[in-house]
């Protein structure tokens, strides 16, 4: 029935169709293609996800100046963590349904504690189950993850908002899971764009105060 029905359609309709069926499949995969090749940046919207970029940023910062070996979005009892500490056995998540699902579970010997997007990450040292050595945490401790930031993306800290999209999508080429890069790698560029933005936004708006 519907055999006979396309044979009367007129072929130039027929091929019209088939064409621009064929046409639109072919754009929606180069669309798809570009997005998984050149994401778009992290959306700044100032709420729980751009504080836990920063927030990760400072704990990793922390981590290394107490000299603490740490692996980053690991998985763990069926969940995932911002951190976990393997030789203390200490996990730190963002996430309070895995903060909830690792502390419940019996089988479980994890220390876990649950980061506060408002918590600054050199506080974490008084909620670590262990005792910590002594670091100095002065002013400059402050700038650490804004040096560390630009330095990720091949900056100087005097880099311009533009300058700072530019070089973050230049990165993305780099170490983006599709072309070869790392999750971890991938995951600190962002978050160095995340912070680097930041600067240069308010270092922008202090500028422009003093005009």
């Amino acid at each position: 029935m519907f055999g006979e029905w396309l044979a009367a359609l007129p072929g130039w309709l027929v091929w019209g169709v088939a064409a621009g069926a064929v046409a639109s499949v072919g754009v929606a995969s180069v669309f798809l293609a570009a997005n998984r090749l050149f994401p778009d940046p992290p959306t700044r919207t100032g709420g729980p996800d751009q504080g836990s970029l920063r927030r990760t940023a400072e704990i990793r910062d922390y981590l290394r100046r107490i000299d603490e070996r740490f692996v980053e979005d690991a998985p763990l009892h069926g969940t995932r963590v911002a951190f976990h500490l393997p030789e203390r056995n200490v996990a730190l998540t963002f996430d309070v349904h895995a903060y909830f699902a690792i502390r419940d579970d019996e089988d479980s010997h994890t220390h876990v504690i649950l980061c506060e997007h408002e918590m600054p990450g050199r506080h974490l040292g008084r909620r670590l189950p262990f005792d910590v050595p002594e670091v100095h945490l002065g002013p400059e401790t402050a700038t650490a993850p804004v040096t560390a930031a630009f330095d990720t993306l091949g900056l100087p800290a005097s880099a311009d908002e533009e300058s700072v999209e530019r070089a973050y999508r230049e990165k993305v080429k780099e170490t983006h899971p599709d072309q070869g890069g790392s999750r971890e790698a991938f995951s600190e560029v962002r978050e160095a764009y995340a912070t680097a933005l930041d600067h240069a936004e308010e270092s922008s708006g202090a500028g422009r105060g003093r005009a």
